[in-house]
């Protein structure tokens, strides 16, 4: 039997968010952390490396390489975005910036797609809330529009997604290509050319972007869920008449399955299957690093889904009429087959976080659906926690940024220096006043959310969006220098610069691939790979990989001139040896 929704929302509570207000939060997340840094270490600096060698065509564009390696993933798309973007831009442009051109579309097409699935998720007929003996239940449409403001409000929210959506790496563009997948799915009862595009290119996109399985599992999860759900057969259907019917229902299985198919081909004729899965430990360690991961990383949505699944479980399978026996709810089914293909990835993946990026769409959507369930004591109690936690954060970076531009408090000024030795700050006026009204306005929202305003559906999440925001934002325009300090090549480039001069010809071994890219961008210097025939009067070494040197050269040669190392400790230890006598390598 069908049970009755868990929702009671009446229609004072799906206000609508201000419209002018959520654009400018969405800008205020986005934007920072693509502008005014350097490339980072290591995965983010390694695909701009990829995207600089197919502008400047010394790579094929169907198997890109970097200094004679292959990607570690199989993604093209994202490689062919930058490389893109550097041959249409002018060279006026910082070539790194241009490379964050689509990446930054890449982000808000994932926030607008997210909105848009929930908005079509929430106008399902499971998804409503119960119905008021005497009205005054919110309208279906008023009520999805309020939970697609929650579920947007929920994936800014979470912690995982504010650095790996801001860097130009594959896995921004898996995310942007599975947010356009979720959407389509969750808007085929109600659209058909948009859903229809937004597939054509979300599948294909996701297995050229380095994650072929996900493509044809969440292929396959939305042809099964289409099939469950056919045509009712009634005239009192939410759905549009024109799509809620048989033939309508077989050409969007014919479609689906066709591109499916398509992305099988795709697949296999540009090889981009690859068996990289690993069997995990499955040892405590393993399992606490796991669950640590899944805590943080997808906080504070997961405890709210969580919630959801608990409390719509009744009404995850219905049962439509004795004769076609039970049917998966679209609002529920497609957001969970959604998180299992990501959590499976992320424990048979090595680079779980990436994998685990994924979940984090369809783990928003599940959190704005526990809203209408949500007891008053529950959301007090998220709505401190938020307020301490982001606020004791937001203290913490300016008594930080203080300390580094006055020496005041000292210790953390003396750990800044040991953390990140040789990093000399200055002041710069207009991240300062960005931070500065940031910070006025989280005053304001903890104002507003104390107040009186308390009726909307989605004012729980307002804080941990804003307070997410808000950490970002600071941590993008305050720490700025210190974070690319820390975590570019840039400053271990300059070092090595200063030692080897305007010396025509440097060469190298073990030296990662991101960091011989930073050499090229930063110093315009392209490095040999060793042994090379001409005598090159200077070489870099990977202390870790010292060991291997001298059963592959000559090294009588040579002399260590000096050691030098990241300005992280323990990170990228170089040996540079000078040579002394004539080349016999």
């Amino acid at each position: 039997m069908n049970r009755p929704s868990p929702a009671i929302v009446a229609q004072s509570a799906v206000r609508r968010l201000p419209r002018a207000a959520l654009l400018l939060f969405c800008l205020a997340y986005v934007l920072p952390g693509f502008f005014g840094r350097a490339p980072w270490r290591v995965e983010d600096i390694t695909a701009f490396g990829f995207m600089r060698e197919l502008a400047m065509g010394r790579t094929d564009w169907l198997m890109p390489r970097l200094y004679g390696q292959a990607p570690e993933f199989d993604a093209l798309l994202p490689y062919w975005l930058g490389a893109g973007m550097l041959q249409v831009l002018p060279a006026w442009v910082p070539a790194d910036l241009a490379t964050r051109l689509p990446f930054i579309a890449l982000l808000t097409l994932t926030l607008a797609a997210v909105w848009q699935g929930t908005y079509y998720l929430a106008r399902s007929p499971q998804a409503q809330p119960v119905a008021f003996a005497f009205g005054g239940e919110a309208k279906p449409t008023d009520y999805a529009r309020a939970m697609a403001d929650g579920a947007l409000l929920a994936l800014m929210a979470s912690l995982g997604l504010a650095q790996l959506s801001h860097e130009t790496t594959p896995a921004l563009t898996q995310l942007g290509c599975a947010a356009l997948t979720y959407f389509a799915v969750a808007a085929l009862p109600y659209r058909r050319v948009a859903p229809w595009l937004a597939l054509a290119v979300g599948l294909p996109g996701l297995a050229l972007s380095g994650a072929p399985t996900t493509a044809v599992l969440l292929g396959a999860g939305a042809l099964a869920l289409h099939h469950l759900n056919r045509p009712q057969d009634h005239p009192h259907t939410p759905y549009p008449p024109r799509f809620d019917n048989h033939t309508a229902h077989r050409q969007t299985s014919a479609f689906l399955a066709g591109l499916l198919l398509l992305v099988l081909v795709l697949i296999v004729v540009l090889g981009l299957w690859r068996w990289r899965l690993h069997t995990p430990a499955f040892n405590g360690a393993s399992w606490q690093s796991l669950f640590t991961l899944l805590v943080w990383f997808t906080w504070p949505a997961w405890p709210l889904a969580a919630l959801t699944l608990w409390r719509w479980r009744r009404q995850l399978l219905r049962l439509r009429d004795p004769q076609d026996g039970l049917v998966a709810s679209r609002h529920l089914a497609w957001p969970l087959w959604f998180v299992v293909v990501t959590l499976t990835g992320t424990l048979f993946t090595s680079a779980g976080d990436r994998a685990l990026l994924l979940a984090l769409p369809a783990l928003a959507t599940l959190a704005a659906f526990a809203l209408p369930t949500l007891e008053r004591s529950l959301a007090a109690l998220i709505d401190w926690f938020t307020l301490l936690f982001f606020s004791g954060c937001a203290f913490v970076i300016w008594v930080v940024w203080l300390a580094m531009q006055t020496g005041v408090p000292e210790q953390p000024a003396a750990n800044v220096q040991r953390l990140a030795p040789g990093f000399e700050p200055h002041f710069e006026m207009l991240p300062f006043v960005l931070a500065v009204i940031a910070t006025l306005a989280w005053a304001w929202l903890v104002r507003w959310r104390v107040g009186r305003h308390r009726a909307a559906i989605w004012k729980s999440l307002v804080l941990p969006s804003g307070g997410a925001a808000l950490c970002w934002l600071l941590l993008t325009t305050l720490w700025m220098p210190l974070l690319n300090h820390a975590r570019s090549y840039e400053p271990l480039v300059r070092q090595v610069q200063a030692i080897t001069g305007n010396s025509p010809c440097v060469q190298s071994w073990g030296l990662q691939r991101g960091l011989m890219t930073a050499f090229d961008f930063h110093a315009g210097r392209q490095l040999a790979i060793a042994p090379v025939a001409t005598a090159c009067e200077w070489l870099l070494v990977d202390k870790d990989q010292a060991g291997s040197l001298a059963g592959n050269m000559d090294m009588s040669a040579w002399v260590l001139h000096s050691a030098l190392g990241h300005p992280r400790p323990g990170e990228e230890d170089l040996l540079i040896y000078r040579r002394l006598l004539p080349a016999h390598d």
